[in-house]
């Protein structure tokens, strides 16, 4: 289906039934679709969201408003729109970023929070020239074989997942593929997430070259009261196509335990 937010026409995903909902929010090259394998190793019948951010998937590509703030209004609009009263975020990558300052605002209905391989709330500084060179990294299959096969991944992904990664970052509008890079990954909203009130979750692959354990250790969990860490052992940065069955099977836990805990 598609969701009209006050920026842009949303694609979103959605599958089960339930009083409570799991909200997914992809990575930057990704989609809705990067949740299939998660999605469908729940063990436990649900109702899930997974949306495609703007400039991504089959959303809306504007020409402007790829700030974290703006994904997260997207994602925010989508959750009200659908009515949910109760629900847990999770994030991937920048969709991690973009969950934690939807969190922070304290949402109705939120009931946790769980990032897979997050983006840290603080400023991500790279040299300039590294910041060019991915914003072009999605331009051609050559290119997204390369990231893949040396930064996003430890471990070969099933030929399917593999085509699947390189249309979802070919399909991304140019300037979504350039807004991370040059603008949202510098975001500071360190401030922001210590506003976070709910459970925290963050699950990160031992061997992760983007967003590394130890900076995940320095940069996020001093932040977020509460904040637990589950490292994946042998995993890398695509967790979700990577070990979609660990990444089930950790969601489904911290599900139980807010369940026990209420």
């Amino acid at each position: 289906m598609d969701i009209r937010t006050s920026g842009a026409r949303i694609r979103v995903m959605e599958q089960g039934e339930g009083e409570r909902a799991l909200v997914f929010l992809h990575y930057w090259g990704g989609s809705s679709r990067t949740w299939d394998g998660v999605v469908g190793r729940l063990s436990t019948p649900c109702r899930t969201v997974a949306t495609d951010h703007r400039g991504w998937g089959d959303s809306d590509a504007p020409e402007h408003g790829y700030t974290i703030a703006d994904l997260a209004n997207d994602a925010q609009e989508v959750i009200e729109t659908l009515g949910l009263r109760r629900y847990i975020l999770v994030g991937h990558s920048m969709g991690g970023k973009v969950a934690q300052l939807l969190a922070s605002r304290r949402p109705a209905g939120l009931q946790g929070l769980v990032l897979v391989a997050p983006s840290p709330p603080s400023p991500m500084a790279l040299p300039e020239e590294q910041r060019v060179a991915m914003a072009a990294a999605y331009d051609s299959r050559e290119s997204i074989e390369w990231v893949l096969d040396n930064a996003l991944t430890a471990n070969p992904l099933t030929p399917a997942c593999r085509e699947q990664v390189i249309a979802d970052s070919l399909r991304g509008a140019p300037q979504a593929k350039a807004a991370w890079p040059r603008t949202a990954m510098l975001e500071d909203i360190t401030d922001d997430v210590r506003s976070i009130n709910v459970p925290v979750l963050v699950i990160a692959g031992e061997l992760d070259k983007v967003d590394r354990v130890e900076t995940l250790q320095k940069e996020l969990l001093p932040r977020i009261a509460g904040a637990r860490l589950q490292v994946l052992p042998g995993i890398g940065h695509l967790s979700p196509l990577e070990a979609p069955e660990a990444v089930a099977a950790a969601i489904e836990k911290f599900v139980a335990a807010q369940d026990a805990a209420a």
